[in-house]
């Protein structure tokens, strides 16, 4: 399942994607996916997507949210996931794991739903199955909460 729809508003983030000639959103979601994974300069704007080149799960799911938005696209949910970061889906992280005698950490994660469709654009070959099966929980934020308020509930998680 994947939303299809035209970029007909004339809001910030639907005239971003419209000039780079992108005028539906499949096409705007793989343009998302495509770009690195890369820390944006100012994440309270969504919109540094664009300037820097690049985004984290949070500012381009964010941003394709808030595209939804503008569109009339009440279906698309941006999620927070919190999952059991460990060394099967995170190798790179095994050595601190091993170190540190955890199985796994609990990591935050943004991506978006659409009727029941976990969808995954942070990197170019990422897949809903790199982190389904360890999710411990997931809640429905909007995108202006990407910031803080994404922190706050992933320290409260740890505290917990």
């Amino acid at each position: 399942m994947f939303p299809k729809f035209q970029i007909l508003s004339s809001d910030k983030i639907s005239r971003e994607f419209q000039k780079r000639e992108i005028h539906d959103f499949e096409s705007a979601a793989n343009y998302v996916r495509h770009l690195p994974y890369g820390r944006n300069g100012d994440k309270q704007n969504i919109a540094t997507v664009f300037s820097d080149g690049c985004g984290t799960c949070s500012t381009k799911h964010a941003l394709l949210k808030q595209l939804a938005i503008e569109n009339d696209q009440h279906d698309l949910k941006l999620m927070i996931g919190l999952f059991k970061m460990n060394q099967v889906n995170t190798p790179e992280i095994s050595s601190t794991l091993q170190q540190q005698q955890l199985e796994y950490i609990p990591e935050a994660h943004c991506y978006l739903k659409f009727k029941q469709s976990i969808l995954d654009f942070t990197k170019q070959n990422s897949k809903p199955s790199d982190f389904i099966n360890d999710i411990i929980e997931e809640i429905e934020i909007l995108p202006d909460q990407i910031t803080d308020f994404k922190i706050n509930y992933h320290k409260a998680y740890l505290r917990s």
